[in-house]
């Protein structure tokens, strides 16, 4: 029997479109050798909508959706949004109890394009870390957000991850905890975020993962990566479904072009104006000054855990819902 390699999703309605090229891409560069599960985790999804992503299943290639609502309802009032984030974005903290026939798994946005076979990425070995990561550029390049990973979490820029390409040992995941731990600091403490869901495994998993190459986490920030890169993760502002002239843009476009969502992503490109594009602008400001405001509280990550030398691994913590 082929051996399978699962990989999880999340999603919302509005991120179906783009979901749906990532799963194209990753198909279009799955090995024959291997059988590929991929789970979409989601609360909710427009079912006519989510049938055209479901019928590109293929021989080696399954797919299916994950409703995971009675996982993330508990605690979803407690849980840091804003902007554009929705609580999608913390399913991934779920994968290890929801799924504990598996020993290891691939996480990936959905904002992604994958140009190499994803097999290659699960065959790396984590030894004992909790994942495999590839650290953040976009965190790296500027002085605010660079402050902010060293004096909101206590965490050097250069180690900070992230979180939208994740390898993921489950079996350390459990044994660590970490989904519990989340839940607690989340209960406890209610910490500002800059990248919420990210800001917590970066924490939680401090000196617990292996850094990749950027290759499988090649931002669309820049080009300065020498061949092609295995995954390009559109992220923050740099989507080509709003603007033009995206570096990387046209791994996108040309599995864009293989989905029944391709007309609609065409066209969301095409109105995005000037309002959008101003909307972006006041966000990217907004969220520098947060970094900054964050930096100076009492109360953060890096305050709270490292300077008031709390010990995770040693606090008592109590479970909000089952797991």
């Amino acid at each position: 029997m082929k051996k399978t390699i699962p990989i999880f999703f999340s999603s919302d309605d509005n991120y179906l479109p783009y979901l749906a090229v990532s799963i194209r891409s990753l198909i279009e560069n799955a090995s024959p050798d291997y059988c590929y599960r991929i789970h979409i985790l989601n609360n909710g999804l427009n079912a006519e909508r989510l049938s055209l992503i479901l019928s590109m299943e293929q021989e080696n290639v399954e797919i299916v959706s994950v409703d995971v609502t009675h996982v993330i309802e508990p605690i979803a009032e407690r849980l840091n949004l804003r902007d554009y984030y929705t609580v999608s974005i913390y399913f991934r903290l779920f994968i290890a109890s929801m799924f504990p026939q598996y020993h290891k798994a691939i996480y990936l946005d959905a904002d992604i394009a994958v140009n190499g076979d994803i097999s290659a990425l699960y065959q790396i070995a984590l030894g004992q870390r909790i994942l495999g990561v590839v650290s953040d550029d976009i965190i790296a390049s500027h002085r605010d957000f660079r402050r902010y990973s060293e004096e909101a979490l206590g965490i050097p820029y250069r180690r900070y991850f992230n979180s939208g390409v994740l390898l993921m040992n489950l079996d350390r995941f459990r044994m660590e905890d970490i989904e519990r731990k989340f839940v607690y600091l989340l209960q406890t403490y209610h910490f500002e975020t800059v990248c919420p869901d990210q800001d917590y495994l970066n924490v939680l998993c401090r000196d617990k993962v292996l850094y990749l190459d950027r290759g499988w986490n090649k931002m669309s920030i820049d080009g300065d990566y020498s061949g092609m890169p295995n995954l390009v993760h559109y992220n923050m502002f740099y989507k080509p479904w709003q603007y033009k002239n995206i570096v990387y843009q046209e791994y996108f476009w040309q599995y864009a072009e293989m989905t029944a969502f391709y007309d609609e992503l065409r066209e969301t490109q095409k109105k995005f104006g000037l309002k959008n594009k101003l909307a972006h602008v006041k966000a990217n400001r907004v969220l520098h000054r947060n970094a900054r405001r964050i930096c100076t509280l009492p109360d953060n990550f890096n305050r709270v855990l490292n300077e008031g030398r709390k010990d995770l691994d040693a606090m008592r913590y109590e479970v909000p819902h089952e797991a």
